[in-house]
């Protein structure tokens, strides 16, 4: 009886050991957020927006994107835009030009869609062709129509914590931190990439006082770019609590790199060749497989940040329709011709 006691009691004590470790691996997997789901919620809050913006008199809101060149990455993205227009509620039209359009030509009609009162929000699809100096185009769409937040003057707003039109990409990367219940308060965080309209205004989000007019995440934030060694890249990411890669660098971060439980936003988008098939296909920055064994959260390539950055492509342009009923016209025109 002894024996058949010490047996039993052996058995239950590997039983419990096996379900110990079935819900330690079950932890160390981390869940997959969707972009897709977070983005249909928030493009029903655009809907019901834009509908209450007409039920109360108000005209419907216009998104008017001009398109340069036959890159087929570009007019697969503004279709994808002008697609949520539509399911929103937001009229839109995209202006298709050649890529031998000349710089002032282009900044020609920029002007005069600036001064379009029909025309709420405006974008030009970047990149545009290597003769066009890309930051003159981006200044010179009005501030209060540029729904890309890429003027200088949205970017300084949002550098001084100030409320403005956020870069839809970084908006929508805060947005699935903030939605999926991310900590970011007194956390590192590492920005692998420092590029002006996705790295730099990521880190200025994350980093920013929370207690001001557009509140930050009072996160301790580094960021890594193309001269970082990738072992200090390392050092940086094996403490971090949240990792952003927007390097476009397929497999920059693997799992050696990420510490258990740590979040992982992959924005990177690069096309590669599947080895298999021989197909082209998208990949992020992250080795999702592989670190997501070791995160706590992970976002997909395709379907994490991609359809977020049109969800908030959404909402920027039922801000600008807004800003352009308060806007007095006299102030339209002087910002369009400056």
């Amino acid at each position: 009886m002894a024996t058949l006691r010490t047996l039993r009691k052996l058995c239950q004590q590997a039983h419990h050991q096996a379900c110990s470790l079935h819900v330690s691996a079950t932890r160390q997997e981390a869940v997959v957020i969707s972009g897709r789901k977070l983005a249909r919620q928030i493009r029903e809050e655009a809907r019901a927006d834009v509908e209450d913006w007409v039920a109360s008199g108000n005209r419907r809101p216009h998104l008017s994107v001009v398109l340069v060149g036959s890159d087929p990455a570009s007019h697969s993205y503004v279709l994808n835009k002008t697609r949520a227009a539509a399911d929103v509620g937001i009229s839109s039209e995209t202006i298709l030009k050649p890529s031998n359009i000349s710089e002032e030509e282009l900044l020609d009609l920029v002007h005069k869609l600036n001064l379009d009162h029909r025309v709420d929000g405006l974008l030009v699809q970047l990149p545009l062709p290597e003769h066009i100096d890309e930051r003159r185009v981006c200044n010179a769409v009005c501030p209060d129509k540029d729904v890309d937040g890429f003027h200088v003057v949205n970017v300084g707003r949002m550098c001084l914590d100030q409320s403005t039109m956020l870069p839809a990409t970084p908006w929508g990367v805060w947005e699935i931190i903030k939605r999926t219940g991310i900590p970011t308060l007194g956390k590192n965080v590492v920005v692998a990439g420092r590029s002006k309209n996705v790295g730099m205004p990521i880190a200025m989000l994350l980093h920013t006082d929370g207690r001001h007019e557009r509140p930050g995440g009072d996160a301790t934030v580094t960021i890594s770019h193309r001269y970082t060694p990738k072992e200090q890249l390392r050092q940086h990411t094996k403490i971090a609590d949240i990792v952003v890669a927007a390097a476009g660098i397929p497999n920059l971060i693997t799992a050696d790199m990420i510490k258990e439980g740590a979040a992982v936003i992959d924005v990177g988008i690069n096309r590669i060749q599947d080895p298999l098939t021989g197909k082209n296909r998208l990949v992020g920055d992250v080795d999702f497989e592989g670190v997501r064994q070791k995160a706590s959260f992970i976002t997909p390539v395709p379907g994490g940040v991609g359809p977020m950055t049109v969800a908030m492509l959404m909402k920027n342009t039922i801000k600008a329709a807004k800003n352009m009923l308060l806007t007095p016209p006299e102030r339209v025109r002087m910002v369009a011709s400056s």
